[in-house]
Formats: structure tokens, C-alpha cells, sequence
């Protein structure tokens, strides 16, 4: 597999990885707009107002940093890897402000794996030439 030719399943973990990274974005942009924190439950308010605002950049690097990863994953560039580094540091990040407030929760968990499952493909990819300058 060292012929630097993507095999079918480097496309679906991409695009597979970048569909859950924009969730995500959509997601923080949500809980960034008032209109749409007015409409959530109490609780989920209270946590939104009151999260620090390291959590906050955590979260953004996370979904972000993330999303644009995949997009280099997809396009094959070695950018992607530093990228989604960021990503699971932000998501690291942001697994400690729920930790912290809520507890350890199943998404949580799943977060944390996909993150690290992504940044371990890509790394397995540029080892095999797939991904290029």
C-alpha cells in the first residue's frame, strides 16, 4: 500500500471524520448564539454562560481544528496531521470543563476515541504516502 494511491477506506474516514467535526461546529455555533441559548433548557443555559472562556476556545479548537483537518485529510496534505493534533488537544480541553461540571459522560468518551482515532489514522497515512505537501 506504499503506491501513495488512497485506498477506498482512507475517503469514508475522511468524510466520515468531517461530517462529525461539522457537527460539532454546528454545534459550538449554536451554543454561541443568544436566540438559540434562550431556547434551551435551564440548565444547559447556566453551563453556557458560566463556562470560562478557556473552555470555550478548547471546544472551538476542537470542532474546528478538527473540521479543517479532515478537510487536508481529504485533499492529502501533511497539514492535516498538526491540525488534528490541535483538534484532540482542544478536545481534551473541553472533556476536562465537562468532567468538571457534569461528570464523565458516554459522548464524552466517544469525543476523546474519535479524536485520537482520527489523529492516529492520519499519522498511519503520511507513514504510508498518502498524504503530500
Amino acid at each position: 500500500m506504499t503506491d501513495g494511491k488512497p485506498h477506498f477506506s482512507f475517503w469514508f474516514i475522511g468524510v466520515v471524520g468531517l461530517i462529525w467535526n461539522l457537527l460539532g461546529c454546528y454545534n459550538y455555533i449554536l451554543q454561541t448564539s443568544p436566540d438559540a441559548i434562550a431556547q434551551m433548557p435551564e440548565v444547559y443555559q447556566l453551563i453556557i454562560e458560566n463556562r470560562p472562556m478557556w473552555a470555550t476556545v478548547a471546544f472551538a479548537l476542537a470542532v474546528f481544528g478538527g473540521a479543517v483537518g479532515c478537510i487536508l485529510l481529504l485533499l492529502r496534505k501533511r497539514m492535516a496531521v498538526p491540525l488534528l493534533w490541535t483538534s484532540l488537544i482542544g478536545i481534551v480541553g473541553t472533556s476536562v470543563f465537562t468532567f468538571i461540571v457534569v461528570g464523565m459522560s458516554p459522548i464524552m468518551v466517544l469525543t476523546v476515541l474519535i479524536g485520537a482515532a482520527l489523529l492516529w489514522y492520519s499519522t498511519i497515512v503520511r507513514r504510508e504516502g498518502w498524504l503530500r505537501i
